[in-house]
């Protein structure tokens, strides 16, 4: 399992993200102040400083969050391949503000005005992906290590345990917000995803898929066979042909 190509090829919404993200984190640690850029109940409802609110959706807040965030959303660009920028967009936009909200009513609830509760950075969008990611990316290899049973998949998970874990309290909880905005995205319960099938037009004769399209649907980590007949079924489109193999692993 991998990420695809390597590079940005076919994801210009992450590389903006993260090239956002990266100057942010750079901008103010070069200031020195990571330690100001947490959420706290006096910030949002006490002083309303809501620029805080914009700057906790880039800045990460230490060297080692920004590696392990940035590395997990370079991965993550396979989801924008698979279902293109415009609708990765929408959800980059959804799991952002639905994870935000749900941070602020945590500030609300626990009413701490002297500590920062919340920790800055792109954590509802990280932990969001982790959903697609566990039901839509199948597992392409296994191995054990000490009787331990992995998978290819376990490397990201622990990277994504690392980060959930860099700041501990601080951290959980927008991390949790995230895997919260990306269950509501989903289940689809505010009808953001548009229901749509695709389906080869009748009464055509089957076109032979091309070996890019194959392999750039095996590199997003789907089986070579299974690609090759979603790639039949759509003409050879690789966007169809990927919807077509995501919903029939959704069943």
């Amino acid at each position: 399992m991998n990420g695809g190509p390597s590079g940005f090829t076919n994801a210009p919404v992450t590389r903006a993200f993260i090239i956002t993200s990266a100057l942010f984190t750079i901008f103010f640690g070069i200031q020195g102040r990571f330690s100001t850029l947490g959420l706290s109940y006096q910030d949002i409802f006490g002083k309303l400083r809501l620029w805080k609110l914009i700057i906790s959706i880039f800045s990460f807040s230490s060297t080692p969050e920004l590696m392990f965030g940035l590395y997990l959303l370079y991965y993550f660009r396979v989801f924008e391949r698979q279902i293109g920028s415009n609708k990765y967009s929408v959800f980059i936009v959804f799991s952002i503000l639905t994870s935000l909200l749900l941070e602020v009513l945590a500030v609300a609830l626990l009413k701490d005005p002297t500590a920062n509760l919340v920790t800055p950075g792109p954590y509802g969008l990280i932990f969001a992906s982790f959903l697609p990611f566990f039901f839509d990316i199948p597992v392409s290899t296994r191995f054990r290590v000490f009787s331990f049973l992995f998978s290819d998949k376990s490397f990201i998970y622990l990277a994504g345990l690392q980060l959930l874990l860099s700041s501990w309290k601080r951290s959980i909880l927008p991390g949790m917000c995230g895997i919260l905005a990306g269950s509501l995205y989903r289940l689809n319960v505010f009808y953001i995803r548009k229901a749509k099938r695709n389906y080869p037009a009748p009464m055509q004769a089957a076109v032979e898929p091309t070996e890019d399209s194959i392999t750039t649907l095996v590199s997003m980590g789907f089986d070579r066979n299974s690609a090759r007949q979603a790639l039949v079924q759509a003409r050879n489109d690789v966007n169809v042909a990927t919807n077509i193999l995501l919903e029939a692993q959704s069943h």
